[in-house]
This record gives C-alpha cells, structure tokens and sequence, in this order.
C-alpha cells in the first residue's frame, strides 16, 4: 500500500472527512491560464475539519502537497504534478457574521450603524462575494467586481484592483496552522502592519487561509443601484483593456514604486509587447499580460517571465518581481 492508499484509506475510514477525492486530474481547466497536466492525486474538502484531516494526515505520511482556489494566479506543471493538490473549490460560501460571534479575545468590537461583516470561505468565488454585497446594498468591494479567483486567494495574494487592496476591508482571518507536528485552527484580526502591496501574512509560510471576514459599510436601498452601477463600470475597464481575450492570470509582475512607473508601462517602453516564445505571448493590449495565445507551455510562460526580466533589467536597471507562482515538480 503506498502512501496515497494509506492516506485514503485514513480518510475513508474517518467521518469527519468529506469531499472529493480524485486521481491524475487534469488541470489546466483549473487555472485561468489553462495551463498544465494532471495531478497524481487530486482531494476538495467541504468543511474546517475534512481540511485539518486531510494537512494531518498528509503530513503524517510525508505527502507533498500544494494548496490551490481559483488557480488565477499559478501556472501548472506541463507534466503531472507528483504530489497532492488540495482545492478549496468545495468550501465555499458567504454570509453576514455577527459581532457576537467574533473571538473573545478580540475585546469589545464597536461598529457603527452602517457597518457590517460579511464573511467567506475561502473557496469562494469573488464573482459571489461582489453579488452578495451588491444584493446587499453593502459597498466596499466594486473595484473586484470581474476579478476572476477565490477570496481564499485574493486574501494570499492581498488582491489589489483599481488602486484597492482586499485588506482595505478585511476585518479577520481563519486559518489552518501547519508549522508544527500538530494542525491548529487559528484566528487573528487584520493588522495592518502585517500587510503590504501585494503582500500578506499567508505568503512563504505553512498557513491554509479558511475564512475572511470583511468590513463593508451598508448604503440606503436607493444606492443599491449606484453600487451596481461601479460593479459594471470595473467590468467593462477589464473587457475594455482585454483582460479576457486570452486566458491569463493578469498582472505578471508587481509594480515597483521605486520604479516611477508601472511594470506595464517599463515593458512597453522596453519594446516588448507583442514579444511571442513558443505559445505565450506579452499582450498586445497590455505589457504586464502574458497570455496563452497558442498553446502555451508553463515552460514557454517561464521562459518569456525571464526574457522580459532580463531584457528590462539590461535596459533600465529594474528587476521586475513575478506575482505568479509556477508550481513545479
């Protein structure tokens, strides 16, 4: 019996465990890019415990594995990937959370009248957070109206839009702690030291985000239709600059204050856009795209995310820092 066997097994045998539970699933259908090949074992839990089963057991084991939501910002293996994807698709959900139920040790919570929490999953898709407050009549989240992902990963990636970060309106995180022998449910409220430009406290750590909990400000029924409103405004500037023509994952490389301009633009001015290797191509529309455009490989993505590096970096000095992630073997 090998070690996805036992740790099947394990599963199986278990009534807390529920969810899907696949082998050599494809997955570039799991990715914005629809890039990659399969994965050796492939497990969705539905719920808090079926996730702190399957990280235990895993671990126990000595099973690698890779935690994904909407794959709107990774790069698959061209090959199968030898180890265990864990998706968040399954746990997905949002609804109003009461002050009540907030941790204790979070002291007395004050909000005003027009404050209000709403919490998620963490594989739930930004497309249904943004409905849910646009029904609503809460406003804070229509710059992520038409951000393709999960809240799970804008969360990891501190998503930022139309000069917005998704920790403007986070007010707290679940998470699974992993880092030790043991696999602990935590909680903490945002603190806005933890937090930068693209960055979170979830990044380069053994950290599963479960739940965000957000701060949104409720508006009157009359403005229900001004919130829908910028929701469609946000989606048309995506369509309008060709965000969806090509699968892509969006913005390859972080912008650089230090820089004085957007990768974007540095790429334009370095003569790049339109550059093709293999079936990855630098958009025409945007320099900070990369996008499938035929056929792509995650070697050609990689190979062209280097290209441009080296070609700006030789021209103007700047090391441009990929946002996407290449899971690799």
């Amino acid at each position: 019996m090998n070690n996805y066997e036992s740790l099947i097994k394990n599963l199986q045998s278990s009534a807390t465990f529920h969810g899907d539970i696949l082998y050599h699933e494809p997955l570039a259908k799991k990715s914005t890019f629809k890039i990659g090949g399969t994965a050796e074992l492939f497990i969705a839990p539905n719920d808090y415990y079926s996730f702190q089963l399957l990280i235990r057991e895993a671990k126990k084991l000595n099973i690698k594995f890779f935690i994904v939501g909407g794959g709107s910002n990774i790069v698959f293996p061209d090959d199968e990937y030898k180890g265990l994807i864990i998706s968040t698709r399954n746990f997905n959900d949002v609804e109003f959370f009461s002050k009540q139920d907030l941790p204790e040790d979070f002291g007395e919570v004050e909000l005003s009248k027009n404050q209000f929490l709403v919490s998620c999953f963490a594989g739930t898709p930004m497309a249904s957070f943004v409905n849910f407050c646009t029904q609503s009549c809460f406003s804070g989240a229509e710059q992520f109206a038409g951000l393709p992902g999960t809240i799970g990963g804008a969360v990891f990636m501190n998503a930022r839009c139309f000069d917005r970060s998704i920790s403007d309106i986070l007010f707290y995180v679940s998470y699974l702690d992993y880092s030790g022998e043991e696999v602990l449910l935590k909680y903490e409220r945002f603190n806005p030291s933890q937090w930068d430009y693209k960055k979170s406290p979830y990044q380069n750590n053994k950290r599963c985000i479960l739940t965000a909990t957000f701060l949104l400000t409720k508006k009157g029924h009359a403005e229900k239709n001004q919130i829908s409103e910028d929701c469609k405004h946000y989606i048309a500037e995506r369509l309008s600059k060709g965000h969806f023509i090509y699968p892509s994952a969006g913005s390859v490389f972080k912008n650089n204050r230090s820089f004085g301009k957007p990768s974007g633009q540095i790429i334009d001015e370095a003569g790049l856009r339109g550059t093709q290797i293999g079936g990855a191509k630098i958009a025409e529309f945007h320099g900070n795209f990369i996008v499938n455009y035929d056929h792509a490989t995650q070697k050609d993505v990689k190979n062209l995310v280097e290209f441009t590096q080296k070609t700006v970096e030789d021209k103007y000095g700047f090391k441009l820092e990929p946002e996407i992630i290449f899971l690799e073997n």
